[in-house]
């Protein structure tokens, strides 16, 4: 298990007592969201990274199509990967681990933050 595994265990069983129905949604759609985020500013350091040392990689067109096509993916990809058995394997190895539970302010703050980060890293690009 990795720590988006966790993550979205977390916010699940969070969400769950409320949401019964949509916290899987919920779920999903923050670690996507944190997914994205965290590959946005991944993508931001290193264009101003190659800026600094003048190399010309692609154009900036060409790399927001690349990020609006891997976000897709990624959104499938955790559609999928959550939907299925992998979540009720996490359920089961969660269930067996008494696993502590961060707070839902902290997880939600989490991509808010690195969405910042970027937006703060791209006004200095």
């Amino acid at each position: 298990m990795n720590l988006f595994d966790i993550l979205f265990y977390n916010i699940f069983s969070q969400h769950k007592a409320k949401y019964k129905q949509k916290a899987n949604r919920i779920a999903i759609a923050y670690v996507t969201c944190l997914q994205i985020a965290l590959l946005l500013l991944l993508g931001i350091f290193f264009a101003g990274f190659f800026k600094q040392m003048n190399m010309v990689t692609m154009s900036s067109t060409k790399a927001w199509t690349l990020f609006v096509l891997v976000s897709i993916f990624i959104y499938f990809k955790n559609w999928m990967q959550y939907t299925g058995k992998k979540r009720m394997m996490i359920n089961a190895k969660m269930n067996k681990k008494k696993e502590e539970h961060y707070s839902i302010w902290l997880l939600w703050f989490l991509p808010i933050a690195v969405f910042g980060l970027a937006y703060v890293l791209y006004q200095a690009v």
